[in-house]
Parts: C-alpha cells; sequence; structure tokens
C-alpha cells in the first residue's frame, strides 16, 4: 500500500483518514447513518425516520451532525484574501508581514519560462525579494523540495515564503514551512498567488513525493496560507485544459465536502453547494470561449469556496474520489485535475447507491445546476453524478484511464492503494468502480 507520513504519522491512503473515520467506514454507508439518516421521498415505503443508529454515540464538540443539525466550525489562520485582476500588483507588498520583510519565490519552470510573472513578481518586491526557485513540477518531487529548502536555511533574513502557480508550489512551500519550523519554532509567513483552481491554498496539509514514489505529506494549522492573492491577469496565463482540470478537482473538492459525516452545515456546506454550482456554469462558460477577468474571478472564488470553509477541526480527509485520485495521481504521473475527472462522477454514483446520508447531501445540488428534483434522494443523487460525467465530456476532459498508460491488471493495486484492503465488500465495490475508468 502507498503509504503517507503525516506530521510524524504514517498512515495510509485512506484519503488521509484519522483511524477513527478510516475509509472502511467512510466509503459506503452504514456506520455514517449514525449522523445522517435519510428520506428516500414520499414515493418510497421504506422512508426513513431520521434516527440514529447508535443511540449510545455522544457527538463531541467537533462533531458536526445532520439529525440533529448541530456542530463547530473552527477557521484557518487565513487572515486575508484579496480577489480581482492586478490584484497582485495592487496588494503584494501591503501582505508582507513587515516592511523589513524578505520574501522568496517558490514556483515551477512553466511559469518561469512561459509567462512574465515570476519577473513581475520579483520587480514588485524590489529589495524584499530574497530569492526564487523555479524547478517544482507536478507532485512536488521531494528532491526539488530538498534544493528549494537549502536555499531557504541559508538565508537567515527570509521570513516570507511566496507561492505561484498550482498545488505543487503551494504544497512545496508549506513543506518548506514546516521544515524551518522543525529547525527554529518559526514558521514562515506564506502568501499564495494561484494560478490553477486545485485550492491547495485552502488546507493545512502539504503534499510531496518521495524519491521512491511514496507520496508523503505534512499537516498543521499553521500551514494554511496567511494570505491568499487571486488575480485574474495571473490566471489568464493558465493554459485551458489545466485551468478546466483543476476546476474538475475544485468540484469534487466541493462534492466531497458536501457529505463528509463532519463537516458543518454552515458554513462549509452552505458555501460548497455555491461552489458547486456555480463551477458547473463557469466551467462551460470558460471553456466556451467567456474568458473575461470576472468569468476567472467567479471561478476562483468558487475554489475557495470549495474547500476554504473546510475549518480546522473536520476529522479526517475528504472521501473517496479523494482517495481514488492520490491512488492514480502520484503512481502513474496522472495531474490530481485529471484523476478528478476520472473518478468524481462515478464516485458520486456509487455513494448515491450506497450511502443513504451521501445521498441525501448529494441531492441538494440537483436544483442548483438546473435540474428538477423527484422527491427520491438516491435517484436525484445519481442524477448529480450524470451530471458529473456530462460536464466532463462537454469540457473536452480525459473520462479513459487508459490514455495514461494505466493497464487494467492495475485495477487491484490502485483498489488496495485506495481502500487499504484486498478483498471484502468495500474493495469489492471500489475494484468495480476502478474498472469502470477504463473506456
Amino acid at each position: 500500500m502507498l503509504p503517507i507520513r503525516v506530521s510524524r504519522v504514517l498512515i495510509t491512503h485512506k484519503c488521509l483518514l484519522s483511524p477513527r473515520y478510516n475509509l472502511v467506514r467512510y466509503i459506503l454507508t452504514k456506520s455514517y447513518s449514525r449522523q445522517t439518516s435519510t428520506s428516500t421521498g414520499p414515493n418510497n415505503k421504506d422512508t426513513a425516520q431520521h434516527q440514529p443508529t447508535n443511540p449510545s454515540h455522544k457527538p463531541t464538540m467537533t462533531d458536526a451532525t445532520t439529525h440533529p443539525l448541530s456542530g463547530l466550525w473552527q477557521p484557518t489562520q487565513l487572515q486575508k484574501l484579496h480577489y480581482g485582476p492586478n490584484t497582485v500588483s495592487q496588494h503584494l507588498l501591503t501582505s508582507l508581514p513587515s516592511p523589513t520583510s524578505k520574501a522568496f519565490l517558490i514556483t515551477g519552470t512553466s511559469l518561469s519560462t512561459k509567462t512574465p510573472l515570476v519577473q513581475k513578481i520579483e520587480t514588485l518586491l524590489g529589495t524584499a525579494h530574497a530569492g526564487t526557485f523555479t524547478k517544482i513540477s507536478q507532485h512536488a518531487p521531494i528532491a526539488q523540495l530538498d534544493e528549494a529548502t537549502d536555499l531557504v536555511k541559508k538565508d537567515k533574513s527570509i521570513d516570507t515564503v511566496i507561492s505561484l502557480g498550482g498545488g505543487s508550489p503551494i504544497d512545496s512551500s508549506k513543506a518548506i514551512s514546516y521544515r524551518l519550523h522543525q529547525d527554529t519554532g518559526t514558521w514562515l509567513w506564506h502568501i499564495a498567488i494561484p494560478t490553477t483552481l486545485s485550492a491547495s491554498e485552502c488546507t493545512m496539509m502539504a503534499g510531496y513525493t518521495q524519491s521512491d514514489g511514496v507520496k508523503t505529506g505534512v499537516r498543521a494549522p499553521e500551514l494554511v496560507p496567511n494570505v491568499v492573492l487571486y488575480d485574474a491577469t495571473y490566471a489568464q496565463h493558465t493554459p485551458e485544459k489545466l485551468w478546466l482540470s483543476t476546476g474538475l478537482r475544485a468540484l469534487d473538492h466541493a462534492v466531497e465536502l458536501l457529505y463528509h459525516p463532519t463537516a458543518t452545515e454552515m458554513p462549509a456546506r452552505w458555501m460548497v453547494l455555491q461552489a458547486a454550482a456555480q463551477l458547473f456554469r463557469g466551467l462551460v462558460q470558460y471553456k466556451r470561449g467567456d474568458k473575461n477577468d470576472d468569468v476567472v474571478t467567479q471561478l476562483q472564488l468558487s475554489a475557495f469556496a470549495s474547500l476554504g470553509f473546510l475549518g480546522s477541526n473536520v476529522k479526517g480527509g475528504l472521501g473517496l474520489s479523494h482517495a481514488l485520485g492520490y491512488a492514480l495521481g502520484s503512481p502513474y504521473g496522472i495531474p490530481h485535475g485529471i484523476t478528478s475527472c476520472l473518478t468524481l462522477g462515478h464516485v458520486v454514483r456509487l455513494k448515491a447507491q450506497q450511502d443513504a446520508g451521501a445521498a441525501e447531501q448529494i441531492a441538494r445540488l440537483l436544483p442548483l445546476i438546473g435540474e428538477a428534483t423527484s422527491g427520491d434522494v438516491r435517484a436525484d443523487a445519481e442524477k448529480v453524478g450524470d451530471r458529473v460525467l456530462g460536464l466532463v465530456r462537454e469540457l473536452g476532459l480525459e473520462t479513459d484511464l487508459g490514455h495514461y498508460g494505466v493497464a487494467r491488471d492495475q485495477v487491484p493495486v490502485i483498489t488496495k492503494r485506495a481502500t487499504g484492503q484486498e478483498e471484502g465488500e468495500v474493495y469489492r465495490a471500489v475494484e468495480g468502480l476502478v474498472k469502470g475508468l477504463f473506456g
């Protein structure tokens, strides 16, 4: 199994779930019906009575429950979010923690060689610029992370890291801050300038890849960036396929947070419903050629809303689509935006069929994407899954795992990585889903 090392604790790729919320309980249905029992509509004779299946369970303060509706939301350390065209030129300097701050820029090769953005930021920083590292690539290989960390460690004046790009530069910047904190006890101030819709700027997790292909991560509340600058003029440099596929990643965040068993009703679920609806509209607009700054900014804000209100106290990771994404991404060199294109619609359909609580939540999205509800939440949730699959096709994105050179004999390997199992009900359900990813 592909392990992840998180804050000195080795866990497996079960969607980054804690022991309490292991994937066997999370993926399909039964133990989470204690939080969310579901009516399947007036036409179903087996309408649930919204009773917890485990009356002895007493939620802790950090639990959120649907029936009864209760919970606690704890915000992250994010202090500022600026959005709109020219945000970077207007607010970068005032986002530094002090007038004497020294900032180190982390980005990737494409942005540094194919766009003027790196030079723009370096010019804006002026004497506050302490250095730039431009070699971060997909899935943040540890060799590049080590090199960047060493450069930052050599300059004791650096108190700020600026990440420019998608998930890999943002996660790498978090990991560098984590490493420095281990050595010095001090965290770097982090300003994120995202150019994709992957929403890594919203999380307290930093993932990167070891030399042996093992996916590794560190997690701490202090890893959430202090400032996020969404600048539509910077995002206009992002290739269309990357922009759209990471938009599906944001939709993946929104849907899986929507049915996460400890997500709060407000603000988490309220915001992800809005985010998902806007992503459905905005990604199609963008694909059809409407790429003005307002459309881009709306998509950036939707990406933030898909994960930015997760809070700091939600237990475990997001869900099966993300677990499959990690099982597919680094091992086979598939971008996480593409893994979401492959998995999300199928996962939503599986959850609709086998998890009553998830179906209840997923069905809430249907009227927000222009569809009439039927009163049968399972059928409505399945329709949401169909709409996701249709959206991927409309955007011209990948629907066949075989296009990335993955052979069918890898199905058991992928299933084991995602579930941590080699047999049983959960294994068989996920195995069937993975088989369906091949065209």
